[in-house]
């Protein structure tokens, strides 16, 4: 069994007509109770819970600090390759966009690495267009222990993989994987994935059962928002959530708010999902599960980043750049996958979270280790 035996038996009409019929009574009951559970859910991310948005906000931030104290993590992409066998409408890696490629060789990545830890992280996220054939296993292997005599906790962002492959790369040094949906509308999907290896729609739903199975230690979820409704989406991510509590419960997890940004070939969104929804789905998430890990990135505005986060975040990007070699040269626009929104350096990133009265973390695994490195 895995996660798509439980989608096959839902059904997204259903769970969409459902949460918009959610009123003000359920979303009262919902924040009345002292556990909530998917139905509960459905009720804070529906239309009828918007107007309880401080309340949201307020037991958010409860529940984060009893959780988590006066911290937030600190990470920091590093793009190693655009090259992409996929064709996606979102992307700007996608193949069919006519844009200079690029793939790190050791000595580029070693430079790359002596760069971001000049700016004190501790914690990076790797980044790869999905290309199997020169981006692969292969190379994940090669690179992976260069990476790691820099820094303690490395996560990766990549093509699905097997699980034995999961479970090799476990053993190079590989601590995490954040793996996007995207979107659980399958029809919806199949028209964003025109070509490659991305339109086997279950391939990439089964994927965090793999991760699980291999034993990494936490798994990233997300849906990208504009592709479709972000609630029922934001659903079934939550109800995937549970499926892979329930099954792979030595593993942590976090959930990521992703919404399209501007790249090359860009798309317009199908459906706009505004800051105050952002803030109740991240507050809906955090009601949920008080344990639940949640990350926002650069793609945000500065602003909204610096109020959002006390509300319920736990990790967040700073000083992104998001082509390869973008920590060391002077890369063109071109190679970008998106535009990010939040380009201050990680330093005036860390101030501002400070200011906030939170603590700026930059090593996953030691809350001591702050900003005032």
């Amino acid at each position: 069994m895995s996660f798509f035996d439980v989608w096959s038996s839902m059904d997204w009409d259903d769970i969409k007509m459902t949460i918009y019929s959610k009123r003000a009574a359920d979303v009262e009951r919902a924040l009345a109770r002292p556990k909530r559970d998917l139905n509960d859910f459905m009720a804070l991310i529906s239309p009828a819970a918007e107007p309880y948005l401080e309340q949201m906000a307020q037991q958010s931030y409860r529940l984060t600090r009893q959780r988590f104290g006066n911290t937030v993590g600190f990470y920091i992409p590093l793009y190693l390759s655009n090259l992409c066998a996929n064709d996606c409408t979102y992307c700007g890696f996608s193949m069919s966009n006519r844009l200079k490629r690029k793939t790190l060789n050791a000595e580029e990545i070693e430079q790359e690495c002596l760069a971001i830890k000049a700016m004190g992280f501790d914690t990076v996220l790797l980044v790869t267009g999905e290309h199997e054939g020169k981006v692969g296993l292969d190379y994940f292997k090669q690179m992976l222990p260069i990476v790691k005599r820099h820094f303690s906790y490395v996560m990766m962002e990549v093509q699905p993989l097997s699980q034995q492959e999961y479970a090799e790369l476990r053993q190079y040094g590989l601590d995490s994987v954040m793996v996007y949906q995207e979107t659980y509308q399958h029809l919806t999907y199949d028209e964003h994935h025109i070509r490659g290896k991305k339109k086997d729609f279950r391939w990439r739903l089964e994927t965090p059962d793999r991760l699980g199975k291999a034993g990494i230690d936490k798994i990233g979820l997300g849906a990208l928002f504009g592709l479709e409704d972000w609630r029922t989406d934001s659903f079934y991510t939550a109800a995937h959530l549970r499926y892979l509590q329930k099954h792979y419960w030595k593993t942590r997890y976090s959930v990521s708010f992703p919404r399209l940004r501007p790249c090359t070939g860009g798309l317009q969104p199908k459906s706009i999902m505004t800051d105050r929804q952002l803030v109740q789905l991240i507050c809906a998430y955090r009601l949920l599960d008080g344990e639940l890990e949640l990350s926002l990135s650069t793609r945000e505005a500065r602003e909204f980043r610096d109020k959002v986060i006390p509300l319920g975040i736990t990790s967040i990007s700073a000083g992104s750049k998001t082509q390869p070699g973008g920590y060391v040269e002077n890369v063109k626009e071109e190679l970008e996958q998106f535009e990010i929104d939040d380009d201050r350096s990680p330093a005036e990133v860390a101030r501002a979270i400070a200011a906030t009265g939170l603590q700026p973390v930059w090593k996953d695994w030691d809350n001591s280790y702050s900003a005032s490195r």
